[in-house]
Parts: structure tokens; sequence; C-alpha cells
């Protein structure tokens, strides 16, 4: 009892100078503690996003002023017009046409392996030409030890010349480099003229060193187009180049006339 009223007293007979120099102290205290959190806060969640910096180039790709890739200047001059009177389009602005593509790789063991997650944001970057994104699990799994928040996958949404640029290059150079290919399958459109293709290997691109790669990953790459209906979304990328098995229907029924 005396020690409390002996603190009271004490604290009564300070000073205003001693009272606002405790006061400054507390703030700058208080501070201190504060911005050491916030730095702790944005370390762990920068931390997928600098491992992405580190593998990545510091600038995307870019093209000189008036560039136009190959793909498109084909697409504009010859398959608009073949599209137009295949499909009895009158309106130019109606023809189906291309908007993105995303290339996305699911990296499941990458929760154990932390370098595949790596590997794939630089393999990816080097095949799209544009900086790879990291994806992290949106809800817990504990059927597959997931948690919220853990880094599961890598994708990149490409759109104008780089869209081009890689369809250009995965039409006449990646998917040729297929082993055992037999054509892609022309039922894999999702009814609103967006076709999916999956790869097993990223090395069947040319920006992917063979002698480089310590993991096989595989990738799935999504074509949106404006399509609105599944035909049209073909005989578009039928006229770009996509070499699209032949329906096993249509070669009986050609064989039979034939015979």
């Amino acid at each position: 009892m005396a020690k409390s009223e002996k603190e009271v007293k004490a604290k009564s007979e300070r000073t205003p100078e001693q009272i606002e120099a405790e006061k400054a102290a507390k703030a700058a205290k208080k501070a201190e503690h504060a911005a050491a959190a916030k730095a702790e806060r944005t370390k762990s969640g920068d931390s997928g996003r600098s491992r992405t910096k580190d593998a990545a180039p510091a600038e995307a790709i870019k093209f000189p002023a008036g560039y136009v890739p190959r793909l498109y200047k084909r697409y504009q001059e010859q398959i608009v017009p073949q599209l137009a009177s295949e499909l009895n389009i009158k309106n130019r602005l109606a023809i189906p046409r291309i908007t993105k593509v995303v290339i996305n790789m699911g990296l499941g063991k990458a929760i154990a392996e932390k370098p595949r997650l790596e590997a794939a944001v630089k393999e990816l970057t080097a095949i799209s030409g544009q900086r790879a994104v990291i994806c992290q699990a949106r809800k817990s799994v504990s059927n597959f030890k997931l948690r919220q928040g853990m880094e599961i996958g890598v994708k990149v949404t490409l759109r104008g010349q780089r869209m081009w640029e890689f369809l250009d290059r995965l039409i006449f150079l990646a998917i040729p480099r297929v082993k055992d290919f037999r054509g892609l399958n022309p039922k894999a459109f999702d009814g609103r003229g967006n076709y999916n293709l999956g790869l097993t290997e990223q090395s069947v691109f040319p920006e992917v060193h063979g002698d480089q790669v310590t993991f096989h990953q595989g990738l799935n790459i999504t074509i949106v187009t404006t399509a609105e209906d599944n035909a049209g979304a073909f005989a578009l990328l039928q006229h770009l180049g996509m070499p699209f098995t032949r329906d096993q229907a249509a070669e009986k029924g050609e064989a039979r006339k034939a015979g």
C-alpha cells in the first residue's frame, strides 16, 4: 500500500517537461514497433514476387515501333476474307478474332519442392516473353495438405503483339516438336468459342534449353476468341494453321463414298 502511494506521489510531482518527454518516448517506441511489423508483413507477402523478379528479366520484351507480327498480318490480309465468305458474315467487326491467350502451369509438387516454382517462373517467362505471375491457393484442402495462400501455380496472360508472336511459335515451332504428335483434339472447345490444349513438356519450345531443364513440367494453353460458337472458333484456328485431327466419322464417310 505504501509503495503504491509513493508511486502516485512521484507521478504527481513530475514536471510538464518530464511528462512531454515520456509521451514522446512512448510514441517513438510505438512507431518503431509498427514499422517493424509492416516490414515483416511486406517481406512475407512479397517473397513470391521477389523470386519472380530474380528469375525473370527486368523488363518484358518490347517490339520496335510499327512492328506487325507475321501471323497477324496474314490474319488481316488472307484469313479475314476467307472467314467472311465461309461463315457468311458481312460485318467485318463480327468476324471471329483472338482476344487473349492464357498459359498456366499447375505446380502441386512445388509445395514440397520450392525449386520447381522458381524454374517454372523462369521458363514460362522465357517462353511467353512476359513476366510470369505466381498463383496462390484460394482455399485449404486437407486431403491434399493444401493451405490457403500456398504458391501452387504460375500463369501468363498474353494480348496484342506478344499474343500473336506466341501463337506463331506455338503453331509452327513448338507443336511440330511434340513427340508422336497425331494432331490436336477438335472437340476441346468449351461451347463459347474458346479452345484448350495441353503440352506434356515445356522443352518443346525453342526458348527452353533441354540441357538446362531440371524439372519436366506440363502446361495448359487457353485461346480465347470472340466466336459465339465452336464452329466459328474452329474455322478461325484451322485457318491460322492449328493441326487438328480429322473427324473419324468424316473419314469413314469419305471412305464409303470412295468405295
